[in-house]
């Protein structure tokens, strides 16, 4: 199950100060893509972490991570930004993103 950050604070106690691999969700309640993917985001969280931020509540964390579009999936490990991808994508799509 994903688990939603709520705030800076809590971003940096579970993703920057986070020792390996961990992915972030940007969204928002009202983005038709984000309700696609959300599914299957809740699925692979299973097998990876994953968090989730609703961009709405959080813009300064968003801007700060340059997510002018999403839904935005940003993948950390060890605390530093990796990789990302904007819009949805399928659920084989987002397991070979999370190699």
């Amino acid at each position: 199950m994903s688990t939603k950050i709520n705030n800076s604070v809590e971003f940096d106690n579970l993703v920057r100060n986070n020792k390996g691999v961990c992915v972030v969700d940007f969204y928002a309640d009202w983005c038709g893509p984000c309700k696609m993917l959300s599914p299957i985001m809740e699925e692979v969280s299973n097998s990876y972490t994953v968090y989730k931020l609703n961009v709405d509540e959080n813009m300064e964390l968003a801007e700060e991570f340059n997510v002018f579009s999403i839904p935005c999936v940003i993948k950390y490990q060890d605390g530093k930004q990796v990789d990302r991808f904007t819009g949805f994508r399928s659920k084989e799509e987002v397991l070979e993103f999370l190699k």
